[in-house]
């Protein structure tokens, strides 16, 4: 069951406290139903924050893997224009491959920093949620509680 179900069944609740024969029960109505909009109204901005942090990793790798290519580009490009001696021609093929290495290793911390970022984001968020789950939940076990059983009149 999703949040939105919650909320809707919570005030459904509401609907039928007030059906008692009383224009107010136990809790306010109006207050619990300003509480279920700010709900609603959190909600989707923690959701659009949590999809640009997935779009923003996806940048983060796009841009480390198109550095890393410059950089192997410029590295063969070194590499070829080194070719006329035979010992030039060693070490810029060393000097290739460490870059490569280097720009590899690079895009790795990179990507997992990108990866801890996402994911640190995403668990706040999971948090958040999960605080306004449990507050939804408290305020319907609350209500429950105070709506006095069939038959009696209070």
């Amino acid at each position: 069951m999703n949040v939105e179900e919650l909320l809707d069944q919570l005030d459904e609740v509401i609907d039928k406290g007030l059906g008692l024969g009383s224009r107010r029960c136990i809790v306010d109505a109006e207050k619990i139903r300003i509480l279920i909009d700010d709900i609603r109204l959190n909600m989707p901005q923690e959701i659009k924050q949590a999809r640009s942090i997935v779009s923003d990793r996806a940048d983060i790798i796009t841009t480390a893997k198109r550095e890393a290519e410059g950089i192997i580009h410029q590295a063969e490009e070194k590499a070829k224009t080194l070719v006329a001696q035979e010992e030039i021609t060693r070490q810029a093929q060393a000097r290739a491959a460490d870059i490569i290495a280097q720009s590899q290793q690079r895009s790795r911390e990179m990507r997992k920093a990108a990866q801890e970022f996402v994911d640190d984001i995403m668990r706040r968020a999971d948090e958040g949620l999960t605080t306004n789950l449990s507050e939804v939940r408290k305020v319907r076990a609350s209500l429950k509680q105070q709506i006095p059983p069939a038959g009696r009149n209070d």
